[in-house]
């Protein structure tokens, strides 16, 4: 592990070489510069998933709420008319809670993710810009998310009726192609979000620990993110 570590340093100190952040990433040492880099990917997950998965942490934030997918939407003053408000709008409050119901399962893949940290990860993580560690995330724990998402929104989802309903309308009009293919079901679309607003949120948290690594209250993350201001 310390040799690999090693090797870690010395690519981020070559990669800098022609920078103004070159002494102070040299003077960094093996343990240092991982657990600083590690320590700010589980902050920035560890905070969105516990922004998000929890009651209204979708519903209440309108950062991230989920609307209606766009074809219901489109149709929603004919809904209306035929006495369905209700049910949109307990669609939209089922939607949203099992985003957040959802969300908790991307805290152990997103863990892993940083154990899984590459030599390449490490620089394109430190100079990437403000949002490198959230796609950093985003290419590692994407595709296995939404495994983990669908199947916990479906089980929210399938309660409502007008859930059922859409699905049943989109089978058949998807057809002939007009329907997104993120639409076609309102737990595929509602997966899509939910794995949206998680990327949204770490990319926040990113962005917070980059403009002050003091405030993130850990002395391993401040020493290397502080170097790069």
């Amino acid at each position: 592990m310390k040799k690999y570590l090693f090797v870690i340093l010395m690519a981020l100190s070559a990669f800098f070489s022609y920078s103004d952040c070159e002494a102070g990433l040299s003077d960094l040492s093996n343990q240092e510069a991982s657990v600083g880099l590690k320590a700010a990917l589980e902050k920035g997950a560890g905070a969105a998933v516990g922004q998000l998965g929890k009651e209204g942490g979708f519903l209440n934030n309108e950062k991230v709420k989920i609307s209606l997918p766009s074809a219901l939407e489109k149709i929603r003053p004919v809904l209306q008319m035929a006495g369905k408000s209700a049910q949109l709008d307990e669609l939209v409050v089922a939607m949203n809670r099992a985003a957040e119901t959802a969300v908790p399962k991307a805290k152990p893949l997103l863990l892993n993710a940083v154990k899984s940290m590459t030599i390449s990860d490490a620089k394109n993580i430190l100079t990437g810009g403000d949002t490198s560690v959230t796609e950093f995330f985003r290419q590692k724990t994407s595709a296995q998310l939404s495994k983990e998402f669908l199947p916990v929104v479906k089980g929210v989802t399938d309660k409502s009726g007008l859930s059922s309903k859409y699905n049943n309308v989109m089978a058949q009009v998807q057809k002939f192609g007009v329907v997104k293919s993120q639409e076609s079901t309102v737990e595929g679309y509602v997966t899509e979000r939910a794995l949206d607003a998680l990327f949204v949120m770490i990319a926040e948290e990113e962005k917070a620990i980059r403009k002050d690594p003091l405030g993130a209250g850990s002395k391993a993350i401040s020493k290397v993110f502080s170097l790069l201001n």
